[in-house]
């Protein structure tokens, strides 16, 4: 059984039937929306593995709509169905971000690979946010010194420049720096640059940028 709610988004009733009944054949949930409107009010998006868009709709259509989802900061991937007459409109999409384009009708080998690619996109972005998240939970777990001993290895210095900088040993420095590493979870000194920045910290920014706290 595939994983994956995969919503599709047409006003043509044959058009979502025949896209149901391939996808649900394959093991796939599907939800159907007859209209952009409707489907950008669906409080089930973010539920989504995938979206399957019509590019052309009345009311807002499928540029919209997916400019809509880009400015909400969704990350649902987005696979456009286009006409014959809209591959420049399909191309606009691509350049918006959308995973692939189908042009009707499409067959099911091509639908089901295109579908395909879309989950495993949507998988290593959700696990990429998992991911920020138990770090950013971590992060938030230092206290207020292990955070500027963090911040200054991550650019570099060295255990005698931070005890020089923050007045304390270069012995003190290691202890703190061993905790660091315990509480972050890092097996190395690379691990450590790699987890903060996949949550967002620059080493070679601001000193705080997503370390702040009040410990």
């Amino acid at each position: 059984m595939a994983d994956g709610l995969i919503f599709l988004v047409d006003d043509d009733d044959a058009v979502r039937a025949s896209l149901r009944a391939l996808l649900e054949t394959a093991g796939y949930r599907t939800a159907q929306f007859g209209s952009g409107t409707d489907f950008l009010h669906s409080p089930d998006i973010g539920l989504g593995s995938c979206v399957l868009l019509d590019v052309k709709m009345p009311g807002p259509d499928g540029l919209e709509v997916q400019r809509q989802l880009n400015e909400r900061g969704e990350t649902l991937p987005v696979i456009i169905l286009t006409g014959h007459g809209d591959i420049a409109m399909a191309v606009q999409a691509i350049r918006a971000g959308a995973v692939d384009f189908l042009e009707k009708p499409v067959s099911r080998d091509r639908l089901l690979k295109s579908v395909a690619r879309a989950l495993d996109i949507d998988h290593s972005v959700r696990q990429d946010q998992r991911e920020r998240s138990e770090i950013g939970s971590r992060l938030r777990g230092l206290s207020r010194r292990e955070r500027q001993v963090l911040e200054r290895l991550v650019r570099g210095r060295t255990n005698k420049f931070v005890a020089r900088e923050l007045g304390i040993s270069p012995r003190t420095i290691e202890v703190y720096r061993r905790n660091v590493m315990t509480k972050m979870g890092a097996d190395s000194l690379s691990h450590l640059v790699r987890m903060t920045l996949l949550a967002g910290f620059d080493p070679v920014g601001n000193d705080t940028v997503a370390v702040r706290g009040s410990n």
